[in-house]
């Protein structure tokens, strides 16, 4: 299974998403699919730390992961394109195959404001929606 996971900034949704999709598919046994799980976004803003940090908390080092430009997958053929914000969603070219697509709104860790604690409090928030969603559709899937 080749599956892509965009957003805006390829700097938190996107990457938590992309770890867990990996984590389970490796637990699975399918590290083929794993390997074909890929993050990009329309503007890549790089890694964002906190996102780094709250993956860690669950036991998922997302710290190697790499935020990459939508372009760099237009030319590859994808089982699923997820996209996790509305502004991807708008933005999101077709992709060959037509590829299935998704579409999995979640809200944007990187805007919380206020305390450190608040701001990783969304973090998390945002990081067990993303499980939670994941999780369920590998089940209901069969994928």
């Amino acid at each position: 299974m080749n599956l892509l996971i965009i957003c805006t900034g390829n700097s938190c949704r996107s990457q938590m998403a992309e770890g867990f999709f990996r984590e389970y598919l490796r637990e699975r046994g399918d590290d083929s699919s794993a390997a074909g799980v890929k993050s990009a976004g329309l503007e890549p803003h790089g890694l964002n730390l906190r996102a780094v940090q709250v993956m860690a908390e669950v036991g998922i080092d997302i710290s190697g992961h790499t935020s990459n430009h939508l372009s760099e997958y237009l030319d590859r053929d994808f089982d699923y394109v997820i996209t996790v914000c509305d502004n991807a969603a708008a933005s999101c070219p077709a992709f060959p195959r037509n590829a299935k697509r998704l579409h999995w709104p979640f809200d944007d860790p990187a805007a919380a404001t206020g305390t450190e604690d608040e701001i990783l409090a969304e973090f998390r928030r945002v990081r067990d929606e993303i499980n939670i969603r994941i999780k369920s559709w590998l089940g209901e899937s069969g994928v």
